[in-house]
């Protein structure tokens, strides 16, 4: 059984015709009917345009074009399938027992910086410190006023050179001795580094 190659290389023989003959008369380029003839489909173009050299060139050699065509077809070697790579599993993400444990890792590690990270913060500020009492211009008609307020529960707290208590929550109440000579309530609160924060009230002692 003659191949397509075989086919049209005997009919051009046959007709006495030169592959220079042949692309005249068929407007192929010289190279693609030798390729053709020697079934070099890899330096030929898809096939549509093989399937349409050949009935050109059967048309030019007096050859039948369906039994042409048909003998292409059958020696045109089958267009190779894409063929899908099978995933590499390595790259797909899969929540696992280490990663949950990195995770949690992580998770403490930000924790304990965030913790150190406040601690410091905390320890290098000023304490806070809120006083409810005196209030300022406060009129006193006996010899003491009440001291009260509130400040961080490490910090030490002094009243006009006294120092007070605080309790657990950082809460403070003294009944302060002042004479007439006495015009201002200056509350100190003295953080572990050091930092102060002062609120001085005026008073008026009658």
């Amino acid at each position: 059984m003659k191949t397509i190659g075989q086919v049209l290389k005997e009919a051009r023989a046959k007709k006495r015709y030169s592959l220079k003959r042949l692309e005249e008369l068929t407007k192929i380029k010289l190279n693609f009917i030798e390729a053709l003839e020697k079934e070099s489909w890899g330096v030929l173009p898809p096939f549509p345009t093989v399937l349409g050299f050949v009935k050109s060139v059967s048309t030019a050699l007096n050859i039948d074009e369906k039994t042409a065509a048909a003998v292409l077809k059958r020696d045109y070697p089958p267009k190779p399938e894409a063929v899908n790579p099978k995933p590499d599993a390595a790259s797909q993400f899969v929540w696992g027992p280490k990663l949950t444990f990195m995770v949690g890792v992580g998770i403490v590690l930000a924790a304990i910086a965030g913790y150190l990270i406040f601690q410091y913060t905390k320890f290098v500020s000023p304490p806070a410190l809120s006083v409810v009492s005196p209030k300022e211009g406060q009129v006193v008609t006996e010899g003491f006023v009440t001291v009260q307020g509130n400040t961080d529960t490490d910090a030490k707290i002094i009243a006009n050179n006294q120092p007070l208590i605080t309790d657990q929550n950082g809460k403070f109440k003294i009944e302060l001795e002042v004479s007439l000579e006495t015009k201002e309530v200056f509350v100190k609160a003295i953080s572990r580094s050091g930092k102060e924060t002062v609120v001085s009230r005026k008073i008026e002692v009658e």
